[in-house]
């Protein structure tokens, strides 16, 4: 598809007006010049999951009927908290309000769990007495890995590390326990799971997608999704669930250069079977809404995308659920602004997500509709995509936020269920790239001095979407049931006699029988994530100097990295006698320990089960991938596989 493909929307926009009344030729020159530009052939086509419910689809038509345009309007867009208050809601019909990376109820603050459910109630009442028909309320919060925005959550691997258990049912497991601990906190509606495809570890969301291929992410998808809302005919959308977002549709993981909110330059065949690959199998497991990228597809923004939008997702692959934009995702669509952006609706993104000119928009928006810019025709569909997710999900008759099962229960976030199934994922994520001389697993009643930045920092460990946008929160109090890798340590080798003194330095006055260090890359989020490099030592080579200060001390060296991408650690590596990928294991830091500390009687704890979900780079260039260091799928074991990897280069 050409940089041309922008003229989809003025296709769209000239069809509206020729409803109204336009000329005709002009329209079906800009169909013609679109439809010679794609092939929906290349696309799934989806039979929607859910039978036609002819009672919930009449009982939805009569509540539009009684709507007034501002009521229709407001249903299409979402505010964030800082935004909006209790008074807003209550004279404004917004339809949903979230809260982003950094904000809270209270504004930019760590939060107590009860501030949470306090407003989530106060803001289901205030709706329900709103003048006009009645319609709930929706809260989004970015639930990437657990409920991220609570101080004493369960925080599981980020995806990478999901991806690299290569254990589906596990991840299942996960989305069930996200959603109760969401519930707690009082929010319906969490923005994950993302499912892309990421083709470039330049690109700061890296972390976030489960694999570089496919079907990896195929066969997560669905998982994932029926973890966090439940099974279609078994417990979908029942109160113990919340409603999913698939994101961010589509092609956000192949930008050029990596780059976040970038281009993806590829044919549409490409675009289908790499990036697609999740869409398919979270729509048949019954997803209710799926975001728009911030990226575009050979120029043109996924905002603005009526054909990719409309055309395909909600046509060809029958997704009847609701397209939500990104934070102000709008505003980058050429001639739009975060407070005027038709061309997105028209587009066929159904709710748009706004900060501070929300007012602007609403407003703007009923305008653009009274005049034809907007077809009422468009806003119905918009409208009735929404309400439909709000009648599935039991909102019209839910109680208040804090009367839900565990609503406002403190004693579920980072329960020890839940702690224990993340401190599971973190064991089967982590992958074994080097064991010389068989250094691991390491007897429990050793002296192992543990150095690095990462050893006892849970912030580090946990990585970005962690209580704030970027994550990087060093103090381990804010993690109060967490446990860092060295508290981890600490518990496994000193309960069978070994001894653990830690030093960040490296310095010691006893000498160690091993070396455990923990070092990687410091939180990030999104573009704040992008590299230019993927030489680690380029980006950060204090923690090599580190090494080879150990390895002139002739100690064995059990290198931990934290990483939200494979980078090239060659050196690194050479300098080490194990090299362990633990990938952003969350707060379960012990799950490290388990697998690289022995039984008290010697025999192996756990073996080694994650293998690589990305191929491991050779070389600092991420165009090179294409013959890597270690291949998608590898990863050493214990007790079934040779461990003197002879890949790497020897010391010089």
């Amino acid at each position: 598809m050409r940089n041309n493909q922008k003229y989809n929307f003025f296709g769209f926009a000239i069809l509206l007006g020729l409803i109204a009344g336009s000329g005709s030729s002009v329209c079906l020159a800009a169909q013609t010049e679109t439809e010679d530009l794609t092939n929906i052939d290349n696309w799934p086509q989806i039979e929607s999951p859910f039978p036609h419910d002819s009672q919930t689809e009449d009982y939805i038509t009569k509540i539009i009927n009684t709507m007034s345009l501002k009521e229709k309007v407001g249903q299409m867009i979402i505010v964030e908290l800082p935004f909006i208050n209790a008074e807003d809601l209550a004279k404004f019909p917004i339809g949903a309000v979230l809260n982003g990376g950094d904000s809270s109820p209270g504004g930019y603050k760590n939060t107590p769990l009860a501030e949470w459910v306090s407003l989530a109630d106060k803001f289901h009442d205030i709706v329900k007495t709103r003048d006009g028909a009645y319609i709930p309320l929706l809260w989004g919060t970015d639930a990437v890995h657990g409920q991220n925005k609570i101080i004493g959550a369960t925080i599981f691997p980020h995806n990478i590390g999901l991806g690299a258990t290569h254990n589906p049912p596990l991840i299942r497991k996960i989305g069930v326990a996200t959603a109760q601990e969401v519930i707690v906190s009082g929010q319906n509606w969490v923005f994950a799971p993302t499912l892309a495809v990421a083709q470039n570890y330049s690109w700061g969301r890296t972390y976030e997608s489960y694999s570089s291929d496919p079907a990896i992410v195929e066969k997560i998808a669905p998982e994932i999704v029926k973890g966090l809302q439940g099974e279609i005919g078994v417990d979908f959308l029942s109160d113990r669930h919340v409603i999913a977002t698939a994101k961010h549709f589509v092609g956000d993981g192949g930008t050029t250069d990596g780059r976040d909110q970038g281009n993806t330059s590829i044919n549409e065949e490409t675009l289908v079977k790499t990036h697609a690959a999740g869409y398919e199998p979270a729509i048949q497991a019954g997803v209710q809404t799926i975001m728009a990228s911030y990226s575009s597809w050979n120029g043109v923004k996924m905002h603005e995308n009526h054909y990719l939008i409309a055309d395909v997702l909600k046509g060809r692959m029958g997704f009847d659920g609701f397209v939500v934009g990104d934070w102000n995702g709008h505003a980058q669509v050429p001639g739009c602004s975060k407070s005027s952006c038709p061309q997105a609706i028209n587009a066929g993104v159904d709710m748009l997500m706004v900060t501070e000119p929300w007012k602007e928009l609403y407003f703007n928006t009923i305008k653009q509709v009274e005049n034809g810019e907007i077809h009422l025709e468009r806003v119905d569909d918009a409208v009735r995509r929404i309400l439909r997710v709000k009648y599935r999900a039991g909102l019209f008759n839910q109680p208040h936020p804090s009367l839900r099962p565990g609503g406002g229960d403190p004693s579920i976030l980072g329960n020890m269920a839940n702690r224990s199934l993340a401190r599971q994922a973190v064991r089967q994520s982590l992958v074994l790239l080097k064991n010389q001389d068989d250094v691991l697993p390491i007897p429990a009643n050793s002296r192992v001095l543990v150095v690095g930045k990462g050893a006892n920092d849970i912030g580090m460990q946990s990585g970005g979407w962690t209580l704030t946008w970027q994550g990087g929160i060093d103090r381990n109090e804010s993690f109060p049931k967490g446990e860092s890798i060295l508290q981890g340590l600490q518990r496994a080798i000193e309960a069978s006699g070994g001894k653990v003194s830690f030093s960040e330095n490296g310095d010691f006055t006893e000498r160690p029988d091993y070396v455990v260090m923990v070092f990687g890359e410091t939180p990030y989020a999104e573009m704040k994530g992008d590299i230019n490099t993927l030489s680690f030592s380029q980006l950060n080579g204090q923690p090599l100097e580190l090494l080879k200060k150990l390895k002139s001390a002739s100690l064995p060296i059990i290198s931990v990295f934290l990483s939200g991408r494979p980078l090239w650690v060659t050196p690194e590596m050479i300098h080490s006698d194990a090299f362990v990928a633990a990938w952003l294991p969350g707060t379960e830091g012990a799950g490290v320990a388990d697998v690289l500390v022995r039984k008290p009687n010697g025999e192996i704890n756990f073996d080694f089960e994650g293998r690589l979900s990305f191929p491991w780079p050779d070389s600092p260039e991420a165009s090179e991938l294409s013959k890597p260091l270690f291949p998608l799928d590898y990863g050493l074991r214990y007790q079934h596989e040779p461990t003197a990897d002879k890949r790497l280069p020897k010391e010089n």
